[in-house]
């Protein structure tokens, strides 16, 4: 028995087979639509089968990447080797007098909205982040003057051995657009955030206030990662990508949306090659006529065509 067949039935055996695929296309899980395919996309549906699927990988040595909804993530055309996991299964939103629950897989949209419900205030800022909570967490996602960080109370999270931790907000490290769960491989389960009562019509109308900002701004109508750069400081990534007249501009069929200089969309079937190269020419253009170095808010991943 061939080892993949080995890692096949072993994933099977903790999930079923109906939430295993195999040689997945990661361009069906991602915002850009871009990424080449997954030799074991699996899909666990309770925090025990998540700590036997890290336990196996790192038993049988198998590499293992975690994948989100793919809002702030490129996925090279080569795809990804081993097991990659997928949350959206656990995405339960449910509260406790001022804290708001969310799993790991739930989207962050859709807990600002059920905080609205409850409301609670505090997570308006995040009611057009199109990420889960997990994605928000691990890169203390933010958006119009708000971020993660100044509304979470603590996670759950499995470590890189398969054990269970509670975190505290202050353990997470968080700063701009960053936390430390990635250098710590950690799993986000759970995220507690701790809001505060307000009037629902007020919350509301802030939330109706971002989300017309957010259509009226940026290019909806295409595939994206979103916000590409991170802010430099003393500057806009935007501003400095318009200043340098690439708006349009684009390798294959990715390029720099004319509706927001910060995003590149996928207008024509582009492959994560072409976007990579767009994203290339951007920072080398902004360099060489402004002097700004800009840093990647977008991950990359995955393994060369």
């Amino acid at each position: 028995m061939t080892k993949s067949h080995l890692i096949k039935e072993k994933l099977i055996s903790i999930v079923g087979a109906d939430h295993l695929l195999i040689d997945e296309q990661i361009r069906n899980h991602t915002y850009t639509k871009l990424g080449g395919a997954a030799d074991f996309f699996v899909m666990p549906e309770s925090v025990e089968q998540i700590q036997e699927i890290v336990r196996f990988a790192n038993e049988a040595k198998v590499p293992f990447t975690l994948l989100g909804n793919g809002s702030n993530l490129i996925v090279r055309d080569g795809g990804i080797r081993g097991i990659v996991m997928n949350l959206k299964k656990l995405n339960t939103i449910r509260h406790q007098g001022d804290m708001v629950i969310a799993e790991s897989g739930a989207s962050i949209i859709d807990t600002s909205y059920y905080a609205l419900k409850q409301s609670l205030s505090g997570l308006e800022f995040a009611c057009g982040i199109p990420g889960t909570v997990g994605g928000a967490l691990y890169m203390n996602a933010g958006a119009y003057g708000g971020e993660i960080k100044d509304c979470l109370d603590h996670a759950i999270v499995i470590d890189r051995s398969g054990e269970l931790l509670t975190l505290k907000n202050e353990q997470f490290d968080f700063d701009y657009r960053t936390s430390n769960i990635p250098d710590n491989d950690y799993i986000v389960v759970e995220a507690h955030f701790k809001l505060t009562e307000g009037n629902p019509a007020e919350i509301k109308a802030i939330m109706d206030d971002l989300t017309e900002k957010r259509e009226s701004k940026q290019p909806l109508e295409y595939p994206s990662c979103g916000s590409v750069f991170k802010r430099p400081p003393g500057y806009f990534a935007g501003k400095l990508i318009q200043d340098s007249g690439l708006q349009g501009k684009g390798l294959g069929g990715a390029e720099v949306s004319t509706k927001h200089a910060g995003f590149i969309v996928n207008k024509d079937n582009a492959t994560a090659t072409d976007y990579i190269a767009v994203i290339e020419m951007v920072r080398k253009t902004v360099k060489e006529k402004f002097g700004v170095e800009l840093e990647r808010e977008v991950r990359i991943i995955g393994e060369d065509e």
